[in-house]
């Protein structure tokens, strides 16, 4: 009996190897333009904003102004800007303070989507000359608080947290002609939207990491009226955390979608 050669088939032909098939190379994908990102201190994080970001193959570029980096003139060469949140105030008068409330004017005019973040929500506020001011009782938001989203705020992403994280002592009014997209009990404004331009009061951001961080050196902060005890942190991130985070994704996605009136006019021709 003949042994059938196994380099061969049935029918006599030679088999072909995929293992020694010349590869094809992958079509590169056309890479994304970097996100500028805002941060106050030098340990400051993007957290868990610059990780979704990333996921989403968004590269960064990091600039923390207060320690001496330049704001470019446009954001051409950007996909979008996000100002993070900072110990200090929208109202001090340090030069790099005045400067990034200054330098949001150009994604305003440029109409490029723009996130502030607690301070730079902030600071979004007072560009469009609203006024950001401390609690008249001197209370605060620190740890976990109920947050209602408006019909407008449902528009733009339906499934919204019941409760989110904070940490400030300041907020704000709604700017003119800004579209409120949920209030809060001390502080009424917690998210609005102007434009291409987004403003939370929240912290979407925080990771386990820096909640352990912040809830460590900001200790004497949880002595402020209606900050939430260090343990009530940890309690409430294990209940609603998992809802905080798929919000965050969601208005991610529709935030980077957002695209100059300029650049929609040109795609159509």
């Amino acid at each position: 009996m003949l042994r059938q050669d196994p380099s061969r088939q049935p029918n006599g032909t030679a088999k072909t190897d995929v293992r020694q098939r010349p590869s094809i190379p992958a079509r590169a994908a056309t890479p994304r333009r970097p996100v500028l990102i805002i941060l106050h201190q030098e340990t400051s994080s993007p957290g868990r904003v610059g990780n979704a970001l990333r996921a989403r193959g968004y590269p960064l570029d990091i600039r923390r102004p207060r320690f001496g980096d330049p704001l470019p003139e446009t954001l051409d060469e950007h996909a979008g800007a996000v100002i993070f949140g900072g110990p200090m105030s929208a109202n001090d008068p340090d030069e790099f303070v005045r400067r990034e409330i200054d330098w949001i004017d150009v994604p305003l005019r440029e109409q490029r989507p723009f996130l502030g973040i607690c301070l730079g929500a902030q600071m979004l506020a007072m560009q469009l000359g609203a006024k950001v001011a401390p609690h008249p009782e001197g209370r605060a938001e620190i740890g976990y608080y109920p947050i209602r989203p408006t019909q407008a705020g449902r528009r733009l992403c339906p499934h919204w947290p019941d409760h989110v994280y904070h940490w400030h002592r300041e907020g704000f009014d709604l700017p003119a002609r800004a579209e409120l997209l949920a209030e809060g009990g001390d502080f009424p404004v917690q998210a609005y939207q102007y434009d291409n331009a987004t403003g939370l009061q929240f912290h979407p951001d925080v990771t386990y990491a820096m909640m352990c961080r912040w809830t460590t050196r900001g200790h004497a902060r949880l002595d402020t009226p209606g900050a939430r005890p260090r343990h009530h942190h940890f309690d409430g991130r294990a209940v609603h955390d998992t809802a905080e985070r798929a919000w965050l994704q969601h208005f991610l996605d529709g935030w980077l979608a957002r695209r100059p009136v300029a650049a929609m006019a040109e795609a159509a021709e």
